[in-house]
């Protein structure tokens, strides 16, 4: 090749890297915090990421990994993070006792189901919720199950302080039950689970008590985003909402592929129980009947309402945010984008 060819595919070269990197630098940033370490159900967050759907929207994506839903929701609440995947019921708890704070709102419900579930131990003779009087259960005190007892007893016709509770370490939880040094502990239903058989305990060995089962209306974990931040940027917001909601599509269609984005971003998992954890939620909590029937996303305004004032008597808040202060649905793609199930077999 000629000296002047090789000089204008040096030029041809140059100017592409330069325009690509100017619209780089126009991409709107966004950090984004999740609640947790990359496990099987950030799946859809990070495939975004990997196959470009965000940068699709005009976005440059950070996502971090987590320590729980109160610490998503104050980072975001500090100005840390635009945006964040947190409880919806923390959410709850946080505006009640911070109402001077930078103002943070769900944008987008991923489980429309709390994940919150009874795990007891078949040997002490629990089947139902009422065979749960005078038990011992264990969990940490920030478990959205402990917190939430009060509902879930008034619901199954249990008074509140029919059963023992042990305030224990998250890393003792499970071992607690295998033992046997408790009847029944409370945690998240594919955390749980899994933490169990981990420990040889099968669940043939248990009676399973998901909240969401046994009328307990809560929903659970929502992308969340800054006031300040949506109100600034609400192209950005949408867009990001609508590369969510496509590689969640993707997700709910190929679980087993999408688990790969998961391994590419932490090689240390163990693929086969991610793969479980991230079907396990699909099924308890995203692939829901009112989630098939109204979209993932949203909310019902009336079942939103009910869940925020069952949050406040159980937790003593000093007041009840109004569903406006929780939750924005202004961002959301349409209901017919949102409509992303496969078909049933």
């Amino acid at each position: 090749m000629s000296r002047h060819l090789l000089h204008s595919a040096g030029v041809l070269v140059a100017l592409a890297l330069a325009g690509t990197s100017a619209a780089q630098a126009n991409d709107t940033a966004i950090r984004f915090q999740l609640d947790w370490r990359f496990e099987g159900p950030s799946a859809p967050f990070l495939m975004a990421v990997e196959r470009g759907y965000f940068a699709d929207e005009g976005l440059d994506v950070q996502i971090d990994s987590g320590s729980g839903s109160a610490g998503a929701i104050n980072r975001v609440a500090s100005g840390a993070y635009e945006m964040g995947f947190g409880d919806l019921n923390a959410l709850v708890e946080f505006l009640a006792e911070n109402p001077d704070a930078p103002g943070i709102q769900g944008v987008y419900v991923v489980y429309d189901g709390t994940p919150a579930a009874v795990f007891a131990r078949k040997d002490r003779d629990i089947e139902t919720p009422a065979d749960l009087e005078g038990k011992a259960l264990a969990a940490p005190a920030f478990d959205t199950g402990y917190r939430a007892w009060g509902i879930f007893a008034a619901a199954n016709d249990l008074a509140a302080d029919s059963v023992e509770w042990q305030n224990v370490d998250p890393t003792l939880r499970e071992t607690l039950l295998v033992r046997g040094d408790v009847d029944a502990i409370t945690g998240f239903y594919f955390t749980s689970l899994l933490n169990l058989e981990g420990r040889g305990m099968g669940e043939e060995d248990l009676t399973i008590l998901p909240f969401s089962d046994y009328g307990v209306p809560l929903y659970g974990n929502a992308i969340i985003a800054s006031e300040a931040f949506a109100e600034e940027n609400p192209e950005a917001v949408e867009g990001f909402l609508r590369a969510f909601n496509r590689a969640l599509e993707e997700t709910l269609a190929d679980p087993d592929g999408a688990i790969d984005y998961v391994r590419n971003r932490d090689e240390l998992i163990d693929v086969e129980m991610e793969t479980r954890r991230l079907k396990l939620a699909i099924e308890s909590v995203i692939d829901t009947e009112d989630a098939r029937a109204n979209g993932v996303g949203a909310v019902d305004e009336e079942r939103l309402a009910n869940a925020i004032q069952l949050v406040a008597d159980a937790y003593e808040l000093p007041s009840v945010p109004t569903t406006d202060q929780v939750f924005n649905a202004a961002f959301l793609p349409p209901k017919e984008q949102r409509m992303i199930f496969p078909e049933g077999p």
